[in-house]
């Protein structure tokens, strides 16, 4: 008996559409509302603020003229508080990373193992984070005044005279640093709890039959597999404190003696106190390197010790 014919399936694909090429759609389709993010909402501006930056335009006038590199010759060069501004800047980063990567660590150590009451305890530590800035910032000023401050009054009590703290240099920096360490240690806990969590118990009981103490382990085997989450940390953490502006504007406005003066507050004074957008532009972009430039060292280091 003759076999029926087959009957060819329909292809609705034009003609000259290849394999190849209709792949190559799909995966534009997907990449395209990502790209079109990066486009819009990062390179865009990007390139935008360069071209403000070798501008000299007054907000207020509108009066835009092009100047080159005057606008960085001005701040590197002329400019005497630009250099208070990345001292300060550097300050509240070197005081503020490694006081929140250790009291991370310290905290998730402490609740990475189960125990009775342990999810309130990282509740507790981790709602600073989802608290409102603003509202963090406005509750510590009051909590840090002077003779009146609630701190200052605990102090009293075991006879320490506090000082004032939002209105002495030496201590208003200190002050803002640690209330952004308790603001935002929680998230770092949580990263370095899943990151012990992730680690394979058999190691540590196996260090231990070998008779390693506690200290020992930790030094052998948990910090360096540790390696990739503190990298994580160490550049969140670092980008965030340069763009610190929340805590300096409402707890000390750059003051006293722009002790608190950092970059984030300085180019905000630029471009929306005096209106000079051109200049602002200038420090932004140097900001940008800074923290590209850090963040370049920190991956470099991290590569080189693995």
């Amino acid at each position: 008996m003759p076999r029926p014919a087959t009957v060819p399936m329909a292809n609705d694909d034009p003609p000259w559409l290849s394999l190849k090429m209709r792949e190559a759609m799909e995966a534009w389709l997907f990449l395209g509302p990502t790209l079109a993010g990066f486009l819009i909402f990062f390179a865009g501006p990007l390139v935008a603020v360069v071209g403000y930056s070798m501008t000299e335009w007054n907000l207020l006038s509108q009066q835009s003229t092009f100047v080159g590199l005057k606008n960085y010759s001005h701040a590197l060069t002329e400019n005497p508080d630009f250099w208070l501004v990345v001292r300060n800047s550097a300050i509240f980063a070197l005081g503020l990373v490694p006081a929140n990567m250790a009291l991370a660590l310290a905290l998730a150590i402490a609740l990475s193992r189960p125990f009775r009451g342990v999810v309130v305890f990282r509740t507790v530590f981790f709602a600073p984070v989802v608290t409102s800035a603003a509202a963090w910032a406005i509750v510590w000023k009051f909590l840090l005044q002077g003779e009146a401050g609630f701190v200052n009054q605990m102090l009293a009590y075991v006879g320490i005279a506090g000082p004032n703290w939002l209105r002495e240099p030496n201590w208003a920096m200190v002050a803002v640093i640690a209330t952004r360490v308790i603001k935002m240690v929680g998230l770092n806990m949580i990263l370095y709890i899943a990151a012990l969590q992730a680690i394979p118990r058999d190691y540590e009981a196996a260090a231990r039959l070998e008779g390693a103490s506690s200290w020992q382990i930790f030094t052998g085997i948990t910090w360096p597999l540790l390696g990739p989450t503190t990298l994580v940390i160490m550049v969140i953490t670092t980008i965030g404190s340069f763009k610190v502006f929340d805590h300096i504007y409402l707890m000390t406005g750059g003051g006293p003696e722009n002790g608190t003066l950092v970059l984030a507050f300085a180019i905000y004074e630029q471009g929306f106190k005096f209106f000079n957008v051109g200049y602002a532009s200038a420090l932004a972009m140097i900001m940008f390197v800074i923290v590209m430039g850090l963040t370049l060292v920190q991956l470099a280091v991290r590569r080189r010790d693995t």
